[in-house]
């Protein structure tokens, strides 16, 4: 399934394009957005090799991951939304907003286009998002969804020079549908 592109009257989810290094750059070069993330900052060209992996990514059959540009409508990019697909009919959801974006909204939506998008679109039966526990707008966004709290993962992530704790957190296909 490629290219995907899904709407709201909020921003469009979009593949990547090569042209999008320099503004991934000032989202996955800002320790204010990497502290919460799994890796951490990355300069111009771990960007682009991260840009060029993740376009080679989305032409794979079958696909693994959809790895999709958060953009609002003049098309600025404004973070990214990503479902890693893990098992059988599951997925692990992420996403990132730009520092200077946060607090609009757009985690919320874009996380709900994309977990529709892997209910409805590519038959999943479970999403699951595995958040730092100082994470709180994250959190906030998990519980929006109708995620439930399952357990903490210790030691799960070794980001920012230590190991770092996840709460995971998840919703099934029946907890979506039916909402």
């Amino acid at each position: 399934m490629h290219p995907v592109k899904i709407g709201s009257p909020q921003l469009t989810l979009r593949e990547f394009r090569l042209n999008d290094v320099d503004v991934t750059l000032r989202l996955v070069g800002d320790d204010r957005v990497t502290s919460w993330l799994s890796f951490d900052s990355r300069n111009r060209d771990q960007t682009s090799r991260m840009i060029e992996g993740v376009i080679k990514r989305a032409q794979y059959e079958p696909r693994t991951e959809y790895y999709l540009a958060i953009t609002l409508g003049d098309d600025t990019l404004v973070g990214f939304v990503r479902l890693g697909l893990d098992g059988v009919q599951a997925a692990k959801l992420g996403y990132a907003i730009a520092a200077d974006y946060w607090g609009r909204g757009y985690a919320s939506d874009a996380a709900r286009l994309i977990v529709d998008f892997g209910f409805r679109k590519l038959a999943l039966h479970r999403i699951s998002a595995a958040i730092g526990p100082d994470n709180a707008p994250s959190i906030a966004v998990a519980q929006r969804l109708g995620m439930s709290y399952e357990g903490t993962i210790r030691h799960h992530v070794f980001t920012n020079g230590f190991w770092r704790d996840s709460l995971l957190y998840s919703v099934l296909e029946d907890d979506w549908i039916t909402k």
